[in-house]
């Protein structure tokens, strides 16, 4: 039996399926911590870290959407960019079940059925960006184009401005 063999998640799968380099960071973590938690603790800028939102649209329709993690979602706008009349946050209970990925664990790439994917805007302007690796534990590091294109996702406005 090896020791310390790095386990591979489905976000890595598909990453390396793509041909999409990567690097990992990994944290002590044995449940879900605050995405400012886990930045803190990588002494890591929040402008880098995205994380993952899944929602329902009225017809019943799961979109994911990608944003800074220091920042809030636009419901409004979050709508718009994906031809809803609204969308609304799933339930934490509802997570595995939609995504197959546990709440602190879930990120666009990779998951149980492709849904439609909006990245922020404001990751275009990173050379890379973090999101989690699919595990809790464990971020990914990876060109905000080379997102886009694993989860087959499109840029959009997506933020509540702040005041």
């Amino acid at each position: 039996m090896s020791k310390n063999k790095e386990v591979k998640t489905n976000a890595m799968r598909m990453l390396e399926k793509h041909k999409i380099s990567y690097t990992t960071l990994t944290y002590e973590c044995d449940e879900f911590v605050d995405a400012l938690k886990i930045a803190d603790q990588l002494g890591l800028p929040y402008d880098l870290m995205y994380k993952t939102l899944v929602t329902e649209g009225n017809s019943g329709s799961y979109f994911v959407f990608v944003i800074p993690i220091h920042r809030e979602l636009d419901l409004k706008k979050a709508a718009r960019s994906v031809g809803e009349k609204s969308v609304s946050m799933i339930h934490v209970k509802d997570i595995n079940r939609v995504t197959g990925y546990i709440r602190g664990g879930c990120t666009a790439v990779g998951m149980k059925k492709e849904y439609i994917t909006r990245i922020d805007q404001s990751a275009r302007a990173l050379e890379t960006m973090i999101v989690s690796g699919g595990k809790i534990g464990v971020q990914i590091r990876l060109k905000p184009e080379d997102l886009r294109t694993a989860c087959r996702g499109e840029f959009a406005d997506l933020l509540l401005h702040e005041e």
